[in-house]
């Protein structure tokens, strides 16, 4: 019986076990979006994780919707992100960068010469988002990306994965989950368009499709994985009846043959899609279980039954450095300090202690 800790080839990269360390947004960048030398030590503690999935990564200046996150976009980011990915081979672990424009998640302050952002129709995502300054603001209806326009940020993409790959990535993830660009153009509630990237499952899952294969063919499917999350409400996404358009996304994406997918449940009740999606994609599918199911060392037992080949953890890595050791003992486990998940110092970012 296959376990968690069992080695595994992602499209031929070699990973020591089947944990996966979740994308989660930290906003301890430098200026200028640049990784530090302390976000090095955040990773290199994790090294011990089958494959490591960055913080977001903006691919563009306007792909940028938070406070102190990195981008690759940039010869400077480029080199910052080779200091953190060298370190963590030298650590025997594996890295991914996940690739996320934030679409209209996001406000004009933090962005550079009065841009707003841009999203696939003019409809604002109701809620708050904190500015530089920390405080919070109203998000603002976003402006509508041009045929153009889309056409260029399919680039961005591409771009961005090139520049991970020369950062030393082993590959890159596409956030296409939790209310961001590729999400907001799945979503009927955020997807108004009636031209071809609109008005029809085929119209709303192109750009994903889109984006999934020009980055594919910038630096290869088997560096390519995607994250997707049918039916999260985050970030004011509506999405009544999320299976014709995950089906039909996953029908496509899996003509591409990249190396992974990647699904986050916000709830357990799309476990039955789940299982669906897992038996249309041919390659390893990387499974963020609902917290509202089996959860820690629990969720083990998916892989043991086939439900996925991987299984990501959120909080409980940032808590928890060395989590494959002490799921293996089954605990103890630290407890996640909230108060510090975004922004700040070494504080709730470098110093949970390891068993």
């Amino acid at each position: 019986m296959t376990s968690a800790f069992d080695p595994i080839h992602l499209s031929g990269i070699p990973l020591a076990n089947r944990l996966v360390m979740a994308p989660m947004t930290r906003s301890r960048a430098a200026e200028g979006g640049l990784p530090t030398a302390l976000t090095a030590e955040y990773y290199v503690q994790r090294a011990s994780a089958g494959l490591i999935v960055t913080e977001g990564i903006q691919p563009s200046v306007i792909g940028q919707g938070y406070p102190r996150t990195p981008g690759l976009h940039s010869a400077e980011q480029v080199a910052a992100w080779r200091e953190v990915t060298d370190a963590v081979h030298r650590a025997g672990g594996r890295i991914f960068a996940q690739l996320m424009h934030t679409g209209r998640i996001g406000h004009p302050s933090l962005l550079p010469d009065s841009l707003i952002p841009v999203g696939v129709s003019p409809v604002a995502a109701k809620g708050q988002i904190y500015t530089v300054e920390g405080f919070k603001e109203e998000m603002v209806a976003p402006r509508e990306l041009t045929g153009d326009e889309i056409l260029a940020t399919v680039d961005d993409f591409a771009t961005a994965a090139r520049n991970a790959v020369a950062a030393g990535f082993d590959g890159v993830e596409l956030h296409g989950a939790n209310g961001y660009l590729i999400h907001q153009f799945l979503a009927p509630g955020s997807n108004h368009r009636d031209d071809a990237w609109g008005g029809s499952v085929e119209g709303r899952i192109r750009f994903a499709v889109e984006a999934a294969r020009a980055v594919a063919a910038e630096i290869g499917a088997g560096r390519t994985g995607i994250r997707i999350s049918p039916g999260n409400p985050l970030n004011d996404i509506h999405e009544p009846d999320p299976e014709p358009t995950y089906t039909a996304l996953v029908t496509e994406l899996d003509r591409l043959d990249l190396a992974y997918l990647h699904v986050l449940e916000f709830d357990s009740k799309v476990r039955e899609l789940t299982v669906q999606l897992r038996k249309q994609f041919s390659g390893a599918l990387i499974l963020n279980p609902a917290t509202d199911g089996p959860t820690g060392p629990d969720a083990l037992t998916l892989i043991e039954e086939g439900v996925a080949d991987l299984i990501a953890y959120g909080q409980l890595f940032l808590a928890n450095p060395d989590l494959p050791a002490r799921l293996r003992s089954g605990g103890p486990f630290n407890e996640a300090d909230r108060t510090t998940f975004h922004g700040g110092d070494a504080r709730g970012y470098t110093d949970y202690p390891a068993l």
